[in-house]
C-alpha cells in the first residue's frame, strides 16, 4: 500500500493543536509523530514513503463532514441539480470528505425503496465517502415497523418534517410514534421544525394581497412558527425520551428553546447552516426584481435588524448549536428558480454551499467568533460523534480513516461562478464572498483529491458508510 507523509503543519484537533507530521499507511493514519522522529526503524521517513506533503506553516484537519445534503433530490417538480457525481466532487474541492445525504420516502412508499434508489444514485457516482438518512414522510403501521430495521442497514437517523403539508408532513400523533421507535431503537430523530399548517395559511393570505416577490417566502414563514415547532418537538420528545436533532435553525428564538431544553439535560441538538450565519431577509431575499429567488430556502433566512446572525453564532460558540451542516439543495436559476417567477410559493426551496462551508466557518476564526478547535469541532468532528463515525471519520488518529485537510491560513479565496465554483449551477448564492484562508490540498482514505488548486480524484473512489449511534447517547 502507498505511504504518505503529511510535514510540518500544525495539526488541529476539538481539543487543542501540536507541531506533527502524519504518516499515513494506505487508506489509514498510521502514526502522529514529533517533527522530524524516526520512526518504525527508519532514519529518514522522508525518503522512505512513496510522498510527501509539505504543510509547512499550514493547518491540519480532519476532512470536513457535511451531515446535510440533498443530491439530485426530486422537489416541487424538479429535482436538486448536483448530482452524487457533481455535488461530491464540489464537496472536495472545498475540503468535505464525507456527506450524510438523505433517502426519502414519500406518502405511499415503502421506506426501503426509497432506501435501495439513493443506493442506486450514489452507487459508483461519488468522489468522496457517504451515508444516508432516511426521510419519513408517510407514518403507518407499515413504515414504523420497517424503520426498526434501519440501523441494520447503516442508517441510524431518521427525519421528520412539521412543514410541508401534503408533500412530507407529519402531525403531532405520527412525530409521537415515530420518536418511540427512536427511543427504541437508539435513531436519532431529526426534525425539519416549522409550523407548516399556519405558514401554508400565511403565504396564501399574502398570495391574496398580490404579494409574491421571493420577499415574502421570508414574511411567510415567521420566526414564530420554528420557534413554536422548535418547543413542540422538543416537548414531544421528552415525553417519547427519544434523542432530537433538530436541523437548520435560523432563528434566535428557536436556539432559546434548544439552550433551555440542553439546560434541562434533554438529549436536544441543533445545527445551523452559513446561510443562517451570513445572509439576511433584507439583503438577499429582498434584492431587486426576481434575484431573491436564488436565496430562497426553508427555513428562510432572517433579518438581519432582529439579530439573529450574531445569535446563532454566539449559539455556536456557547454549544446551544451543536454543528454547522448546509442542507445543500442547490437549484439553477433558470428554469428552475424560475419557476417561481409569478408566485414565490413555487420557488424551488434551497441553496448550494457544500463546497464553501468549510471555508465560510473559517472565516469566523479569522473575525474571531470561534476557536480553531471549535471549527474542527464545527465542521467535523461533531458530525462524526453525532452521526455514528466517530474514530474512522472527523479525528486524525492511529486507525483512522486517513480523510485530512491541508489549510493555508496565508492562503486566500475569492468566491464566484468566475472563480472557484464547481457545483452544478449557474449562480453562486455566496458571490463576492472573500476568504482569509485556502483548501491547500485534501485526501480522502489516504488519496490525493485535490492538490495545486487541481482535482485529481475519481469518480467512485466514495464509499457507502455504514454508521453506527450517536456516540452522545452511548
Amino acid at each position: 500500500m502507498a505511504t504518505t507523509l503529511i510535514t510540518g503543519g500544525t495539526v488541529i484537533s476539538s481539543t487543542g493543536r501540536a507541531q506533527a507530521d502524519v504518516l499515513i499507511d494506505g487508506e489509514q493514519v498510521a502514526a502522529l509523530l514529533a517533527p522530524g522522529t524516526t520512526a518504525f526503524g527508519v532514519d529518514n521517513l522522508q525518503a522512505a514513503v512513496d510522498k510527501v506533503i509539505d504543510a509547512t506553516g499550514k493547518y491540519v484537519i480532519p476532512g470536513g463532514i457535511d451531515p446535510h445534503t440533498h443530491m439530485q433530490m426530486p422537489f416541487g417538480g424538479t429535482e436538486a441539480c448536483d448530482t452524487f457525481e457533481t455535488g461530491t466532487r464540489a464537496a472536495a474541492w472545498g475540503g468535505t470528505t464525507t456527506i450524510i445525504d438523505f433517502a426519502i420516502q414519500r406518502y405511499g412508499e415503502k421506506v426501503m425503496d426509497g432506501l435501495a434508489q439513493w443506493h442506486e444514485w450514489a452507487d459508483g457516482n461519488c468522489a468522496i465517502d457517504y451515508g444516508f438518512h432516511q426521510i419519513i414522510g408517510g407514518i403507518d403501521d407499515d413504515s414504523l415497523a420497517v424503520m426498526k430495521e434501519l440501523p441494520d442497514e447503516g442508517v441510524t437517523s431518521f427525519k421528520l418534517f412539521m412543514a410541508y403539508p401534503g408533500v412530507f408532513y407529519s402531525d403531532d400523533a405520527q412525530i409521537l410514534k415515530a420518536m418511540q421507535v427512536g427511543a427504541e431503537t437508539g435513531m436519532m430523530t431529526m426534525m425539519h421544525a416549522e409550523n407548516g399548517p399556519v405558514i401554508d395559511v400565511l403565504a396564501q393570505q399574502l398570495a391574496d394581497e398580490g404579494k409574491l416577490a421571493p420577499y415574502y417566502h421570508g414574511i411567510a414563514r415567521v420566526w414564530q412558527m420554528e420557534e413554536e415547532a422548535t418547543h413542540r418537538a422538543i416537548m414531544l420528545a421528552d415525553v417519547t425520551k427519544a434523542p432530537l436533532y433538530v436541523v437548520h435553525v435560523s432563528a434566535k428564538q428557536a436556539v432559546a428553546q434548544i439552550a433551555a431544553a440542553r439546560s434541562r439535560g434533554q438529549n436536544v441538538f441543533g445545527e445551523t447552516c452559513p446561510q443562517y450565519l451570513y445572509l439576511s431577509l433584507e439583503e438577499q431575499l429582498g434584492a431587486p426584481g426576481f434575484e431573491g429567488a436564488k436565496w430562497v430556502c426553508s427555513t428562510p433566512l432572517r433579518a438581519r435588524a432582529e439579530d439573529h446572525q450574531n445569535q446563532l453564532w454566539r449559539g455556536l460558540r456557547t454549544n446551544e448549536l451543536s454543528l454547522v451542516s448546509t442542507d445543500h439543495c442547490p437549484f439553477c436559476f433558470k428554469g428552475q428558480k424560475e419557476m417561481g417567477k409569478d408566485d414565490f410559493r413555487a420557488i424551488p426551496n434551497g441553496i448550494g454551499s457544500v463546497e464553501h462551508r468549510v471555508d465560510l466557518l473559517y472565516q469566523g476564526v479569522v473575525e474571531g467568533r470561534i476557536t480553531l478547535e471549535r471549527w474542527v469541532e464545527l465542521v467535523s468532528t461533531t458530525a462524526a460523534r453525532m452521526f455514528g463515525l466517530y474514530g474512522k471519520k472527523g479525528v486524525i488518529a492511529p486507525g483512522a480513516d486517513a480523510d485530512i485537510v491541508v489549510y493555508d491560513p496565508n492562503g486566500h479565496t475569492s468566491i464566484g461562478l468566475e472563480k472557484t465554483h464547481h457545483m452544478n449551477m449557474d449562480h453562486s448564492a455566496w458571490e463576492g464572498f472573500e476568504i482569509d484562508g485556502h483548501v491547500d490540498t485534501v485526501l480522502s482514505r489516504g488519496a490525493v483529491l485535490i492538490e495545486n488548486d487541481q482535482y485529481v480524484g475519481a469518480k467512485g473512489h466514495g464509499q457507502f458508510l455504514k454508521r453506527g449511534l450517536s456516540s452522545y447517547l452511548m
